[in-house]
């Protein structure tokens, strides 16, 4: 789970939240790994992430957590522009239903890939 911190360095009024729903779900047994707070270059350089020994994290992260909606937004966008990353999303989840939005000037592809999600969870 990404902050603007990095295992309490610097703290902040954000950072709290994500140790939060980091101890819910240690309270939780899930069977997957995470960590927080942690800043998005420690989580994506394990060189980096060796400074902190007692970082859960086998390896780098797979899946980036962002703390709020316009950091999500930041990021997706920019990874789009400047890395050409094959963005999916946004979803919806935990309804009843598969949910998928296409944004404004979504390209045949982001729109096939909805697709694709929304026939996967159909068969499932």
């Amino acid at each position: 789970m990404l902050a603007s911190s990095t295992f309490g360095f610097p703290r902040s009024e954000r950072s709290e939240r994500i140790v939060e729903a980091v101890n819910i779900l240690d309270t939780r047994g899930v069977d997957f790994e995470y960590d927080g707070e942690i800043a998005v270059d420690v989580a994506l350089d394990r060189q980096k992430m060796l400074l902190y020994p007692f970082c859960r994290l086998t390896d780098t992260a797979n899946v980036l957590i962002m703390p709020a909606i316009h950091s999500a937004s930041i990021s997706t966008k920019l990874l789009q522009q400047m890395g050409g990353a094959s963005v999916m999303g946004p979803m919806l989840v935990g309804l009843e239903r598969s949910v998928q939005i296409a944004p404004l000037g979504a390209k045949m592809s982001e729109i096939y890939n909805a697709a694709v999600i929304a026939a996967y969870d159909i068969n499932r």
